[in-house]
């Protein structure tokens, strides 16, 4: 048996550091445990992360498949890429943007920048992005608008230092529960205390001091409301707020008044001017999906970042803190191509571009002047049949997109490319499939969500004929433009030899990290200029602040909350939204999360149950919205406030229930708050099902 070999977790963004060993058990991949050399979590994991590492509960893909006769059948990796060239030269030839591209958080920074490379310099479309998209995007405009740069000031290391902690539309027990036990930890020594901000009682809710329940889509009234009780109750930093920012006389005129705005939120004025009385001590306030997953999530974001702002709560032991869900979703920003160029280059800026085209060796005029619609709208350009190709890598868009069913047709029209190394709902539309490598059977590098690079490696090769994701995007690339990479196998190192360069001198400098490094140091915090470098708390240098702005200072925003898009009436009375199952993540597609029978669970409160119990039969209940139905288990839950459906994210046929509004500033969809009404199950159904069932 081989030694341990140091590696990182790729479930979620926490980074846990691990050890792992190929297995000897053939019904699993690796075995891994925690790492206790690790700087980020010193040998800390969670069981979820470990299960889905080692023992992944899903059909794999092991031979390219190539549709023939309406099914999709084993083919050679030859004939494979000779199909996918063919097409991809065809639709090129007709126009770039006739290309769509699809990426992925689950990839490494290496493989996020071939694909990248790939799709901006070798075809040269706008139509290209990630699935970060649909969780980050809007904490990423908001970073962006307020500081001039992506990413969150604060580290794991402030997290023991501050006193309170706000969670604000997230739940870290189940999302990420090796930073949730840091948090709890720091909130229950002296005097510290744990605010969270959620219409739904969470795990993480279940562990507060403190509890605030807001009406769904009413993030922004309330939080503006806080800061109108920090500005009534004489608790603006001025001193900060003076000499580090700029345009707080707009914001603070622009405010609401608490008890105009509490009553929008729905909760009382005592508890917001309790929540802005708790930001006089030092303040660290994450967020998540029930935050960025909104048409008003960049403004909502906004709004915590001015909080934090104009209580002087920057610096250690206090900031914004956006908690990211995909292992490599902060890689994927930096590396990735999709908003801006390696290195968080802008991607209008002339010069960055010329670097760009240069370092590829690509005509600058291929590069596209746009980074495009954004992930929701480039499904819509598919579906006008402005797209002919889609190539997929490592996602699956028609489970994890808003208004799946839309999403369905739109891909099942085009001539569609996935790569995956699991069978998927996309594969199922695929016409051509390349089979990838997962966790453990993969090299390269990932970033956390406080910035920190590390090593992620391969103890077993994949099995059958499937290959890194590195090796097929480079293979792909090269038959498009030749020489764009070496010949696969690509040397990861190599190509992250690339990404160093491109973003030296850059806000997310990544050249004084080396494999060799890591091999030292295990993990590394960009910027990280030189090779004994390491980032710290973002935009402050020996008690001096320097943002990224023209000014230099951090900005404030005067955006108002408005009507969530899509209200309750007499024919949609219910409000759905949605989240994360205990152990389940992404599309569910390694784990599953359902009654047993293959059908989803619904969380409703007794109260709304016995309002509507013509419309329940035998513990299931039919939930629709406009743009679809389905049927569900029912879990009776009183920790979902009445009128509301609670549902997990991990189905498909939940999110075609789901809305395709998007937020105008970050082009991320509306997924945590729909109108929908519940009726009876067709009794026909049930036995017709049931009878399947018990063959």
């Amino acid at each position: 048996m081989s030694d341990r070999k140091p590696t990182t977790c790729m479930r979620c963004a926490v980074g846990c550091g691990y050890r792992q060993e190929e297995s000897t058990d053939e019904s699993r991949l690796v075995d891994v445990s925690g790492d206790p050399d690790h700087p980020t979590t010193g040998g800390r994991n969670c069981q979820r992360g470990v299960s889905e590492t080692v023992d992944p509960g899903a059909e794999r893909l092991t031979r390219p498949l190539i549709r023939r006769g309406g099914s999709l059948r084993p083919t050679d990796w030859d004939t494979a890429l000779g199909v996918v060239t063919t097409r991809l030269i065809e639709a090129i030839r007709r126009d770039p943007d006739n290309v769509a591209v699809l990426g992925s958080g689950q990839q490494t920074n290496e493989a996020a920048y071939a694909l990248g490379k790939v799709a901006r310099g070798a075809f040269g479309t706008r139509h290209y992005d990630a699935n970060t998209t649909l969780c980050m995007a809007s904490a990423v405009a908001a970073y962006a608008q307020a500081f001039g740069s992506d990413a969150p000031p604060p580290t794991y290391d402030d997290v023991p230092a501050a006193e309170t902690h706000v969670v604000w539309g997230a739940n870290p027990a189940v999302a990420h529960p090796v930073l949730h036990s840091w948090i709890e930890n720091s909130a229950a020594a002296g005097d510290g205390e744990l605010i969270v901000v959620d219409p739904v009682e969470t795990r993480t809710a279940a562990d507060a001091d403190v509890h605030v329940r807001p009406e769904p889509g009413t993030d922004l009234a309330l939080a503006r409301a806080v800061l109108a009780g920090v500005v009534d109750a004489g608790a603006v930093d001025e001193a900060f707020v003076e000499r580090h920012t700029e345009g707080f006389a707009a914001t603070a005129e622009s405010l609401p008044s608490v008890d105009d705005a509490a009553a929008v939120a729905g909760v009382s004025p005592a508890r917001v001017r309790e929540i802005a009385d708790a930001f006089g001590d030092p303040t660290l306030v994450y967020w998540g999906m029930g935050v960025n997953q909104s048409v008003q999530g960049t403004g909502t974001a906004r709004a915590l970042i001015d909080l934090c702002l104009a209580t002087g709560n920057m610096g250690p032991g206090s900031g914004p803190f956006s908690l990211t869900g995909q292992a490599n979703s902060m890689g994927n920003r930096v590396c990735a191509s999709k908003r801006t160029w390696p290195g968080y280059r802008p991607f209008d800026d002339s010069s960055a571009r010329r670097a760009v085209a240069d370092a590829w060796d690509v005509p600058l005029g291929r590069l596209p002047d746009s980074p495009g619609p954004g992930f929701v709208r480039i499904v819509d350009e598919l579906a006008r049949d402005n797209v002919d190709v889609c190539w997929t890598v490592a996602t699956n868009p028609v489970a994890g997109m808003p208004d799946a069913g839309h999403v369905e047709r739109a891909l099942d029209d085009a001539f569609l490319i996935v790569q995956d190394a699991f069978r998927s709902d996309t594969v199922e539309l695929a016409d051509v499939v390349l089979p990838a490598a997962t966790w453990g059977e993969s090299e390269g590098t990932t970033t956390n969500m406080e910035r920190r690079v590390s090593r992620v490696t391969a103890v077993t090769d994949p099995p059958g004929d499937a290959r890194q994701d590195l090796d097929i995007i480079a293979a792909v690339g090269d038959r498009i433009h030749s020489g764009l990479f070496d010949d696969p196998p690509l040397d990861p190192a190599a190509v992250f030899d690339e990404i160093r360069d491109l973003t030296a001198g850059t806000t997310a400098d990544l050249s004084g990290i080396s494999y060799d490094r890591l091999a030292s140091e295990l993990a590394v915090r960009w910027p990280a200029p030189t090779a004994d470098a390491e980032g710290g708390y973002r935009y402050r240098d020996d008690g001096d602040w320097s943002f990224d702005t023209a000014s230099g200072r951090a900005r404030f925003s005067t955006v108002a909350h408005s009507e969530v898009p899509e209200p309750v009436d007499g024919e949609y009375p219910l409000t759905l939204t949605t989240g994360r199952a205990d152990g389940v993540y992404n599309t569910g597609v390694r784990t599953g999360d359902d009654d047993g029978n293959g059908r989803p669970t619904a969380r409703i409160h007794p109260e709304t149950i016995a309002r509507h119990l013509a419309a329940f039969d035998r513990g299931e209940t039919v939930i629709a919205s406009r743009r679809s139905a389905v049927r569900v288990a029912v879990s009776p839950n009183d920790d979902v406030p009445p009128g509301m459906v609670w549902l997990p994210i991990h189905y498909g046929a939940i999110n075609e229930l789901t809305l395709s509004a998007v937020d105008p500033d970050s082009a991320e969809p509306n997924f945590k708050q729909c109108a929908v009404r519940i009726s009876a199950p067709d009794r026909r159904e049930r036995r017709d099902y049931e009878a399947v069932a018990a063959e």
